[in-house]
């Protein structure tokens, strides 16, 4: 695993955890990556100094509490809530939904599906607003 530090053009600072590093290029090739706090998919690498091993002990980064976790994972949970009682359902149609709001082809309002790859990075392309959905927040039981 690799970690960046990632920022984008609003000048948002993130990290982002890779298998590799061309991971991130492969990603970053496909409009995958986005921006958490804005939702910007012009996200770029800044510039890092390596970790290299010395003589002084370095203290590791905190890891994030339980309570911070589960204060996350709630969030998300809500925000998927939220879209699914409030938005409209439109499946494997989201692209061309999401296109024809965009262009005034459709009445205006949220809506929520699925799409490929190819199919978001040309809606980014095209200054049509999106952002991923949440996953759904694994039940106590299913997490290790």
């Amino acid at each position: 695993m690799i970690k960046y530090a990632l920022n984008c053009d609003h000048d948002h600072a993130f990290e982002g955890w890779f298998g590799s590093s061309s991971d991130y290029d492969d990603q970053a090739a496909r409009g995958l990556l986005e921006c958490p706090l804005c939702g910007s998919k012009t996200v770029r690498k800044q510039i890092m100094a390596p970790a290299v091993a010395g003589t002084k002990a370095q203290k590791a980064a905190p890891e994030p509490s339980a309570a911070m976790r589960e204060m996350m994972m709630t969030a998300m949970g809500e925000v998927r809530r939220q879209v699914e009682e409030n938005f409209d359902y439109v499946g494997d149609r989201f692209a061309k939904e999401a296109r024809d709001i965009h262009d005034g082809k459709s009445e205006e309002r949220g809506i929520y599906g699925e799409a490929s790859p190819k199919e978001v990075k040309a809606l980014i392309e095209d200054g049509v607003r999106i952002a991923p959905l949440p996953p759904p927040v694994p039940k106590k039981t299913e997490v290790n």
